[in-house]
């Protein structure tokens, strides 16, 4: 009898066991801090240095062709995510593009340690799918906006 008695008086339990999520959040933080530096897109490219004025802008956004110092391309269309392409791609994706806006600057950002002749191709691919000028971006040299002054 006293057994059936402890059975009932047992209340039951209100609470919320929160250990086992506070382990989930952690172990989520922790994939999310190893991930979130493997998300970031660009490709690292150590520019040419070059005094040159900025050009002026036509409106639309530039294309760039992005090519790092492997001498891999990507395209850039303003959208945030580099495209990996090869001459074909690039060519195809350049006359897509310009056949919808033919003013659309297109830009050739290159590293510096790579062929010259990567560039060239770029270029050349960039004037076949009908670009009506292709500029190069390159990176100021240290003390050069000093040197210039205002204006």
């Amino acid at each position: 009898m006293k057994r059936k008695e402890r059975r009932q008086r047992r209340k039951p339990m209100a609470e919320i066991n929160v250990v086992p999520y506070i382990d989930v959040m952690l172990v989520l933080l922790v994939i999310f801090m190893v991930t979130a530096p493997l998300i970031t897109q660009g490709v690292k490219v150590d520019l040419p240095q070059a005094d040159a004025d900025p050009q002026p802008g036509e409106g639309a956004l530039p294309v760039v062709i992005h090519i790092d110092q492997f001498g891999d391309a990507y395209l850039d269309l303003g959208d945030n995510e580099l495209l990996p392409v090869d001459q074909q791609l690039l060519f195809e994706r350049l006359v897509d593009v310009l056949d919808e806006a033919p003013m659309t600057p297109i830009m050739v950002r290159a590293d510096q340690s790579i062929d010259y002749g990567l560039v060239v191709d770029a270029m050349v691919a960039a004037q076949a799918a009908g670009a009506p000028s292709v500029g190069l971006v390159t990176q100021p040299p240290p003390g050069a906006e000093a040197a210039r002054g205002p204006g």
